[in-house]
């Protein structure tokens, strides 16, 4: 059997290479975004542990996009989100990327001035159902009440907590949706059937764990038995040192977990004072949103919706993410 091979012109070989090149061309662009403007809200004070690292990520995506962006710094206060975000909507921007923290009910007026206004909205840190049922958006973030739940429940098996031992669980009760992730781990452990003692925390505490010290050393003075403490996010985990040495403790003495990373985090595991912490990878919280929302502006694309939570870390495994959290990328 003779097998036939076709030959190409040098004609019909050049136009095949100038048709890929320039398909190539067309599907490359150097800061495609940089005629879109966006507000991008970080959440927290600048210099803030979780903040910044949410903040990293969201300047990265700048750069790489080449998008026009106007941070938004709130220092955790949902009332000062929620005025910002009305002021933001009024600007105009093409989009903005809005953390979820004031709840549904706040967010929903300024979601729907949002939408008729043509401007597209994703959401990050804190999800909002509600509000993306009725006006559309998309979410970057951990699963609240799941991730919650999940670390409660790793808690109890790292802890060796068992029926009948205290615990003490901080978190923003007072906020629905931003406080479902708090009250998911209290309830993991108390289906355990360990004795949950919630406190609640002001935004003032995430801006200064300092301010949390007289709450937290009388806690334990109440709760001498105590086993394992729960705290609300990065900056109260990273100041455990502080909290432990006022209420003269040893390291290992209390379980002490909670949720994210940052270099005070990592010092903790190395020295014994923070036993688990649940990432959610803020710096995807930071970059995703802003991608997405250049996505949707300029190629028509959708929202994304996209669960950052990455599992836990454990004092076997926190050098792994030690680098990164020094650096303010993890």
């Amino acid at each position: 059997m003779v097998k036939k091979s076709v030959v190409l012109g040098s004609t019909a070989i050049a136009l095949a290479i100038a048709c890929t090149s320039y398909a190539n061309a067309a599907a490359l662009r150097d800061k495609w975004c940089k005629d879109v403007h966006l507000r991008f809200f970080v959440g927290g004070a600048e210099g803030d542990a979780f903040g910044t690292i949410v903040y990293n990520g969201a300047k990265q995506a700048q750069n790489d996009t080449g998008a026009q962006v106007e941070f938004v710094f709130s220092g955790w206060s949902a009332e000062k989100m929620t005025q910002q975000l009305r002021e933001a909507v009024a600007a105009k921007p093409d989009g903005i990327a809005m953390m979820g923290h004031p709840g549904d009910d706040a967010i929903m007026p300024s979601a729907e001035a949002a939408s008729k206004a043509g401007i597209k909205m994703m959401y990050q840190n804190v999800p909002v159902p509600k509000v993306v049922a009725a006006f559309g958006g998309g979410y970057v973030g951990a699963q609240q009440a799941e991730q919650g739940h999940a670390l409660g429940v790793e808690a109890v098996k790292d802890g060796g907590l068992k029926a009948g031992d205290t615990a003490i669980m901080i978190g923003p009760f007072d906020l629905e949706n931003r406080g479902a992730r708090e009250l998911g781990t209290a309830k993991a452990m108390e289906e355990a059937g360990v004795k949950v003692t919630k406190i609640n925390s002001p935004p003032e505490w995430a801006a200064d764990p300092n301010l949390a010290i007289p709450v937290v050393t009388a806690a334990i003075l109440n709760n001498p038995s105590v086993k394992a403490i729960g705290y609300p996010g990065g900056q109260l985990l990273g100041n455990v040192p502080t909290y432990m040495q006022a209420a003269k403790k040893k390291p290992g003495e209390i379980f002490n977990f909670g949720f994210d990373t940052s270099p005070q985090i990592v010092q903790g595991f190395k020295d014994g004072w923070v036993q688990l912490t649940a990432d959610q990878q803020p710096f995807q919280q930071g970059y995703l949103p802003i991608l997405n929302l250049c996505e949707q502006v300029v190629y028509g694309l959708g929202p994304i919706n996209v669960d950052t939570g990455a599992g836990f870390v454990t004092p076997a495994n926190y050098q792994k993410v030690g680098a990164l959290a020094t650096e303010g990328l993890r």
